[in-house]
Parts: structure tokens; sequence; C-alpha cells
């Protein structure tokens, strides 16, 4: 029996490989050549070799990556074409791309426009322009090339798993280029297990500074494109950060990661970073700030990039991938970013009480709380493109309320367990249940299991109020379990009503107008042109305008309207600024002062 047995399972094994491997070429490696010599013109140009290619193939370029939003980034593609070979059908016409959709094309013979099976390698030629910094983005100038490889390299969508390789033409002869992939045949080439594993691993491509550095069993490699930087410091700082996590998470699960640095001027709107399962891109104005955005990133390598949720996987690269587990893979991501940098000496205390209090003093500025939730806003993820989205009374963020709930959450564990436990324990055993086992998780239901399990105790309730609810954090509740304390202090500061953006002279025009506000009451209208009155100085910025006025102080603005002059006159109004700190009770109790160490420690016990 036992016999028969194993003969089936191994005729099943033997039918589910050929069907998985049926489509595949024998041959199978699909290649593209990158071209970097239009660096002016910011354009790509790309060469992909499909060998086992027919009429019917079907081509795609990913409409989303990096960010959880759809940019299209066919639209920055140009003179898409097929470049070989020559049709067989005896007149010596090309085959022709038809598109399908706006990022899907459709290979086809106009002699015979019926699909064959007919397998020859096809050859598609394209150009696509970036030139966008950051590590959410490409780029191509003069300086440098930055390459994220889904949003240059168009792929096959029923081929993404054959191995694919990468070479580039017409680098710039003092530039050398760097990715966390192994290389390739050729100088200047790389090669991956598949399209997915290749957009994986982001390239740069310049005279950057780089450096190695080994620890606990991993080999670092460090791309830096500054000027300026200090090397000791950034190294010394990385080796504290992956010291740490390495060491929290029970070693690497890597032989090698890479990070790449723009430091400067890339840091457009104040940085940001991009996790990858081999390495990590940041985008800094300093070294300092490339440390902190470090902490977080490099904690992805566990969380997210390997403890997965599955409505993450596989990518989907034609179409959202909307998930309610945002808050655990980037909030708490962020959670840990701030432990790290504390428990690692990077910062103090203080500062780590500091960055707890922004945090809340954010999320308390946000009417939206009210109503949306944490789970939510990471199912809202996609509409964060959208300005309106981001305003205080139409969101919250994901990242802003989930390292807040992370926080929380470990302090009701330390206090469940008298701080035998924590949310240290969480990520390790769902590390080993999920990430080393080869599997993916199902959401915050399969997050309160892993708390539960640590824990002992049933977290159904604060999983209802504060991840898929929409309650108040009774943050001096949880803070207390640590000897902590919430303070508030209350300023009141006088405000316009609306936002004053200056023109050339003297004038401004009106926007973001409070529609309840007094100036909005007066009758003052967004698009409105102030001019100076009476020879007095108009509102061109409103801190240094309202510096010697007060709330109830009266107002009157000559306002320019459809040609017409028109007096408006109201009083100035008052904003309440509250500013929120952390500080240590005077006389904790021993369990207090247990929980307050293991939080700052990283301890337990």
């Amino acid at each position: 029996m036992r016999a028969v047995t194993l003969a089936r399972r191994a005729l099943i094994l033997s039918i589910a490989i050929t069907a998985l491997f049926a489509a595949r070429p024998a041959t199978a490696t699909i290649r593209y050549r990158v071209s970097l010599a239009h660096t002016s013109e910011h354009l790509f140009v790309v060469q992909m070799d499909i060998p086992g290619a027919h009429a019917g193939t079907e081509i795609a370029i990913p409409a989303w990556n990096a960010l959880y939003q759809v940019r299209d980034f066919a639209y920055r593609v140009r003179d898409l074409h097929v470049l070989a070979p020559v049709a067989a059908n005896g007149n010596g016409s090309m085959l022709q791309l038809r598109a399908l959709d706006k990022q899907t094309w459709k290979i086809q013979n106009p002699a015979s426009p019926s699909p064959t099976n007919d397998s020859a390698q096809v050859t598609v030629q394209y150009s696509i322009e970036w030139n966008d910094p950051g590590p959410f983005d490409s780029q191509l100038n003069d300086q440098h090339a930055f390459i994220n490889f889904a949003e240059i390299l168009m792929y096959l969508p029923d081929r993404r798993r054959e191995d694919v390789e990468v070479v580039f033409d017409d680098v710039p002869s003092a530039w050398k280029i760097m990715a966390e992939l192994p290389p390739g045949r050729e100088p200047n080439s790389f090669i991956a297990e598949s399209y997915d594993a290749l957009v994986d691993a982001p390239a740069e491509a310049g005279n950057f500074s780089d450096f190695e550095f080994d620890r606990e069993g991993a080999h670092f490699r460090v791309v830096v494109d500054a000027s300026g930087w200090n090397k000791s410091r950034l190294e010394e700082d990385l080796r504290r950060i992956t010291t740490y996590e390495l060491s929290l998470m029970g070693g690497p699960p890597f032989k090698e990661y890479t990070f790449f640095f723009h430091i400067g001027p890339y840091a457009d709107g104040g940085g940001g970073g991009m996790e990858h399962s081999f390495s990590a891109a940041i985008a800094a104005a300093s070294v300092d700030g490339a440390a902190a955005i470090a902490a977080h990133e490099f904690f992805h390598a566990w969380n997210v990039k390997r403890i997965r949720p599955q409505s993450l996987d596989p990518v989907d690269y034609a179409k959202e991938q909307p998930t309610r587990a945002l808050w655990f893979a980037e909030g708490v991501t962020s959670t840990y970013a701030a432990f790290t940098l504390e428990r690692s000496g990077l910062w103090s205390k203080a500062q780590f009480y500091e960055d707890l209090a922004t945090q809340i003093g954010e999320i308390e500025s946000r009417p939206a709380r009210a109503w949306q939730s944490v789970e939510e806003s990471s199912l809202d993820a996609w509409l964060e493109k959208y300005d309106d989205y981001n305003r205080p009374d139409r969101s919250i963020s994901y990242y802003n309320k989930g390292q807040i709930v992370g926080v929380m959450l470990d302090l009701a564990i330390r206090d469940a367990t008298d701080n035998q436990k924590s949310l240290d324990d969480v990520l390790r055993l769902m590390n080993d249940e999920y990430a080393k086992a080869g599997k993916f998780y199902n959401g915050s239901e399969a997050i309160r299991g892993a708390v539960e399990e640590v824990s002992g105790k049933s977290f159904q309730d604060f999983f209802q109020r504060f991840v898929s609810g929409t309650n108040e954090i009774p943050y001096d509740d949880f803070l207390a379990l640590a000897g902590l304390h919430l303070k508030v202090e209350t300023t009141t500061t006088a405000e316009l009503g609306f936002r004053p953006d200056a023109l050339s002279g003297k004038s401004v025009t009106v926007s973001d107008l409070d529609p309840d506000s007094a100036a909005a009451a007066a009758g003052l209208r967004d698009g409105d042109l102030i001019s100076p009155l009476h020879r007095k100085s108009s509102p061109r910025k409103a801190a240094e305008w309202l510096r010697d006025r007060a709330p109830g102080d009266p107002v009157t603005l000559d306002v320019r309207r459809n040609g017409h002059h028109i007096e408006i006159s109201f009083v100035v109004g008052s904003h309440a600024d509250r500013h929120y700190s952390i500080v240590e009770v005077s006389a904790p109790t021993a369990k207090q002062r247990r929980i307050r160490n293991g939080l700052l420690q990283g301890a337990t016990g």
C-alpha cells in the first residue's frame, strides 16, 4: 500500500512539474539590453529578446511599482516596435505590436492575423524617459542612473517565472554599476531567476562611492551617491542598526545585502526609502536622516518582504492590490525603527519619547481618526496620490497610527506577561511560522493570533477598538504601564482662516479658505486677490503678518474680484495648538520600572 501511494505521489508530482514548465522553452532566458547613451535626454533605450515568442505572445509594462499608486509607466514609453525577425510570409513584412490596453501589447503577423504557434526569438525595442529622483522612481542624467527595473522593463504576463538577464550598454567610461544580483555573462550585466526577482533589486550606475562591512554572518555593501558626506559616521550608524536588528530577529535571512544611498539634493520632499528583499534604496538630506530611514527599511527585510501578508503575494503589476495589513507591515516597522534607534544608542530615550509624542500629536490633529480605522487607512493607501485624500479631515496615516499601535501593543503584552514577553516575541514567532516556512499570513487576524499565542491572553478587544475600530486610544492608560505620562500643553494663536499665496509686487491670492472661518463668513473667497489697503501691508506671509495681532483684532482687506474692488472686514480668528510630550512619573512601581526598561532596552524578565 505504501509503495503504491509513493508511486502515485511521484506521478502527481511529475504531472505538476510538467504542467508548470510546459509553456517554458528549453532556452528560456529573456534578455534585456539597456542603453545608457542618452543621458541628456533621460532616455533608457531597451532591447528585449524573447525566446520562444510567436504571434499571439503578449508583453506588458507594470502599472505600478515601489509606491502603492497606479502610475501608468506606459505613458513614458516611446517608439515601441518589433525589431526582429522579419515575418516568414515571403513578403518581407515585419511582425507588429497591437495595443490591447494602455499597458499591454500583442505580437502579431500582419500577413497572418490569426495567432500561430511558430516559435522564434522576437526582439522588441523601445525607449522610456525617466529623470525623477528618489528611491521610488528611476533616473537617467549626466550625473548617474538609478533604476527600478519594473519602471523601465516590460515583461511577459504568462512567463514571469523564467530566468532573465539584463545587460547595460553604452555605459559612460567613468561609471560603474552595482545591483544586488548575480553577475551575467557580459560586463555590466546581471541575472535573476525571474522577472519578480529582477525588479526586486534596483541598480545604481555612476561615479558613486562604496564600502563594505560584515555583521552577524552577513556581508553588507553600501553605495553612496553624495558629496560632503561623513563615511565613518554612516558606517558606524549602519553597523549599530544592522547589529541590533539581526540580533533581534535571530540572524540574517540573506548572505549579502546592499544599501543604496542618495544623500543631498536627491531628497526632494524630505527623502524616503524603498525596501527590497536583499537591498534598500534611501534618499535623505543628511547622514543622520539616512540612518533613521535605514532603521526602517532594513527591518523590512523581515516585516513585509518575508513576514508577508497573503494579500500582497503574488504581486499583480497590472492593477491595484489592496491590503488591510499595512498598519503592521509599515506602521509597526516604524515602531521598530524607533526601537532600533533608541536601543542601539543612536537616539537617547528623550528622543524616543519625543518621537512617540510627535506621532501622537499627528494622529490627534487629524479629525479623520474618528471614522477611518488604521485597517481602512491601509486599504485606502492607493488614494494617497490625490492631495485631497491626504487632508486631516479625510484620512489618517497607517504609518503614523500603526507606529503608535505598535508601541501600545508592546506595552500591553509586557503588562499581560509581567514583562516576560513582548512584541519582539511576536515578530520572532511570525518569522518562524511564516517567513522561514515560506508561508504568508492572513492579515490582522493572524497578527492577533500570534499576539495571543505569545501573551496567553485574548487581545480581541484591543484589535476591535484600535485596529479595525476607531476608538480613541487611551494613551495614558497604556503609558502608565511603563510609568510614563502624556503631558498636553495648549497655547492659543491668531489665525487668518486662509493661506496667503504671494504674487509679484505686494499682492497675495487667497487659498485654502476655511469655510468655517470669520473671513469666509465675511465674504472672502478662494482666488480673491488682496492688495495693500491705505498703504498698509497685505498678509503675504501669514506668520509674520499675525505676529503683532491677537485673536479678535479687526481686519479690513482690499479685495479684487472680477475687476472690482471690495473691502472685506472681519476679526482675526484663533487656533488652539497642542504640544504633546512624554514624561516619566516620579515614583514608578517595580513592575512599571521593569516594563519601562524592557521597552527602552528590548529586554524581558
